[in-house]
């Protein structure tokens, strides 16, 4: 059977959908959960135990035994705890049994997830609370079926522990503050409008064969290489790019697809990427609360499927040096429950009062809260991928494309007299469709531009989970349409309010608008004349997380509190220098065990030549050249690990000096690595290949 015809058969057959609940809930019990999905208020009780029986139900005819609450703590990964359906009875039988209350609420020990210093070790009491607005899964392994609750994680006094509690209250927030703004615009509007962020996740990833793979440490244990030479051919020639996909890397595919559709996963499109062995997953859009959930799923599930092909998925943002990255492009927009679009500009963009009000909204918030986007996207590995070969620069800058440029700068000057509309592409060849033109082209440098009916912020990277950015954008965004709403709310005339909004808005935040080439020396001088950020890395970011302005939006709109902030401020420095000392650990790991003695073999056989050629009184200056240069690298290379291991073990993990040392890891440490990392691989240009104890570029990235 073709794989198109199983989709109908076995799309979210391993989801307990809206189909599901409709079949085995009681009428009046499934539209009481409805009204509690829709309109996101409190579950009710008296449903709880209700929904879990058929919870249950449904899980064990599928063949599951365990359940588990499914949450993100602030790891960057997912975390479970499972727990039988069987329960013990008087009589010493066994019954299947799952109760309301274990549905609703779970227990886990909360002092041993990542707290920020806002928890004492004996405070361990954590709550996970089941999350009614992304549906439960049925998850399979080797042990088989186990039912998957989604879940948000907080603490025994109330505050988040994970990703998903702060983005379901910035969803509230923006739902709440985007209604406001239609029913202003339109008195007549349904009542029961609904407005939801909806975001669709592009996921880059690797692959490399696993018998390269084990013979890395590196790629074991900080997920991208530390050392490596440039290989002969790297993507120059951009021949990787949407090519012939690989048998191999086609069945894996495959696999993949189906599993995911089993979640109710909607994976659309697949290809080759720019670098060799790069690939990108894409799902069709959703809210952002199950593509955040979705997001998780599609990475855990692409390692499983790897590994059943003797293959490993690499996340990493940058695996391989001086070779295209990974990123996460997050394409965000606004949609009603009615199907519209917000950001849909229409036929018209220049008359499309609400389109445009969304517009400088966002333009508004981006500019004023630039430092948060900076701050949603960082992590150590994104530091290595920014600012080339189609990642986008650290200055935060939107695109928008000419059409809606034009339109907005005339509305800045009173010209609103902009009656361009959508054109359609002329190539000239008279047999081939005409193809309408999008508002604006694609600019791959720009951080966050805008594509035809969304905004594609392109610097998330591979690796990490895209709560923590949509979580800001939906802050930010809300912000800003609450105070256009407070406005509007005030105004005696709503169109002429509207377009002096547009207008004030657009002049005052038109610097951070750029349509041109990032990636630029002469954008970066720009962008200083704009006073715009430049924030080269993530310590410089985290830095600027505890601004006054970011502590009060993230209150404003009730989704963090400033102990929250702070703690999270924390973690992000204590997890840069974990993940950075883990780093350095690795190389001097590979250094003193594998390259050096390596080099110093291959060192001890060229002397051999050089002693037995003068014993004959032969000439060899080829071979006393590559003596000489051995011996320079390896005393350089050995100098480099002690100032490694010097450097390593002035760093501590002390809350007090979190940002002390993680300037000392940034300014000190890190580029002693790469110095070390380049004569590492100096010696690797040198070194006999079959002596070389480290898979190479070339092998890695061709080989599958």
């Amino acid at each position: 059977m073709k794989k198109k015809d199983l989709v109908p058969e076995i799309f979210g057959i391993n989801l307990f959908n809206d189909k599901i609940m409709s079949e085995k809930l009681p009428a009046n019990v499934y539209r009481k959960l409805k009204s509690t999905i829709d309109e996101c208020k409190p579950i009710d009780q008296s449903i709880a135990g209700v929904i879990a029986n058929a919870m249950k139900d449904w899980a064990i005819e599928k063949g599951a035994t365990h359940f588990t609450h499914w949450f993100q703590p602030l790891t960057g990964i997912t975390a479970e705890k499972h727990n039988s359906f069987i329960s013990p009875t008087e009589d010493g039988k066994v019954i299947m049994e799952f109760s309301g209350k274990e549905l609703v609420q779970g227990e886990s020990d909360a002092s041993s997830f990542p707290h920020g210093g806002g928890r004492n070790t004996f405070e361990a009491r954590g709550y996970t609370a089941w999350d009614p607005t992304s549906p439960a899964f049925l998850k399979e392994d080797v042990a088989g079926l186990t039912l998957f609750i989604p879940t948000a994680f907080y603490s025994y006094s109330g505050e988040s522990l994970d990703k998903k509690t702060p983005l379901l209250k910035s969803i509230i927030a923006i739902s709440k503050q985007s209604k406001r703004i239609l029913k202003i615009i339109n008195k007549d509007i349904d009542k029961n409008i609904r407005v939801y962020p909806a975001v669709g996740a592009e996921q880059e990833y690797f692959l490399v064969d696993k018998k390269y793979y084990d013979r890395r440490l590196d790629l074991q244990l900080t997920g991208r290489t530390l050392f490596g030479a440039n290989p002969p051919k790297g993507h120059e020639l951009n021949d990787h790019y949407f090519g012939s996909i690989k048998e191999r890397v086609a069945s894996y595919m495959n696999e993949l697809d189906i599993e995911l559709w089993k979640l109710g996963i909607s994976a659309k499109t697949k290809h080759n990427e720019v670098a060799p062995n790069q690939y990108e997953l894409a799902s069709i859009y959703t809210n952002a609360n199950i593509a955040t959930d979705q997001n998780q799923l599609i990475m855990d599930t692409m390692k499983k499927i790897a590994n059943r092909h003797g293959l490993v998925c690499l996340l990493h943002e940058k695996p391989y040096a001086r070779v295209n990255g990974s990123g996460k492009h997050n394409n965000w927009s606004l949609i009603t429950n009615t199907g519209m679009n917000l950001l849909e500009p229409g036929e018209t963009p220049y008359a499309n009062a609400q389109f445009l009000l969304f517009l400088v909204a966002i333009i508004k918030a981006i500019n004023k809260y630039s430092e948060l986007i900076r701050i949603s996207a960082s992590t150590p590995g994104n530091d290595l991928r920014f600012g080339g070969s189609e990642a986008p620069p650290t200055i935060i800058s939107i695109f928008l494309g000419d059409l809606l440029t034009e339109i907005l700068t005339k509305i800045e000057k009173s010209k609103n007299n902009t009656k361009k509309k959508k054109e359609n592409v002329q190539v000239g060849i008279p047999v081939l469709p005409t193809l309408p033109k999008d508002s604006s082209d694609r600019n791959r440098t720009s951080p966050f531009a805008f594509t035809g009916n969304k905004f594609e912020f392109r610097m998330v990277s591979s690796l990490m989970s895209i709560a923590r950015a949509n979580m800001v954008i939906n802050t930010i965004v809300a912000d800003t349409l609450d105070e256009f709403a407070n406005i509007l709310d005030k105004s005696k005339n709503i169109h002429d309010s509207i377009y002096d909004i547009i207008k004030k808005t657009y002049k005052n935040n038109k610097n951070i608008v750029f349509n041109g080439d990032g990636y630029s020396d002469e954008w970066e001088i720009e962008a200083k004349k704009r006073k715009l950020p430049n924030l080269k890395t993530c310590v410089d970011a985290f830095d600027k997380l505890l601004l006054k302005k970011n502590i009060d939006v993230f209150k404003r709109q009730n989704v963090l509190s400033e102990n929250e902030l702070v703690a999270r401020h924390n973690i992000y420095f204590e997890n840069y220098i974990k993940q950075i000392l883990i780093e350095a650990n690795t190389m001097i790991d590979i250094s003193l065990k594998q390259i050096l003695p390596t080099a110093m073999k291959y060192q001890n056989t060229i002397i051999e030549l050089v002693i037995n050629a003068e014993a004959i009184k032969l000439e060899c200056p080829a071979q006393k050249d590559i003596m000489n240069q051995l011996n320079t690298l390896i005393n350089s290379f050995k100098t480099a690990v002690d100032e490694v291991i010097e450097i390593r073990q002035t760093i501590k993990i002390k809350e007090t000096k979190l940002l002390e040392y993680s300037k000392i890891i940034k300014d000190e440490l890190i580029p002693k690595m790469e110095e070390l990392r380049k004569y590492g691989d100096g010696l690797e240009m040198l070194c006999d290949a079959k002596i070389w104890p480290l898979p190479t570029y070339a092998k890695m990235l061709f080989d599958i």
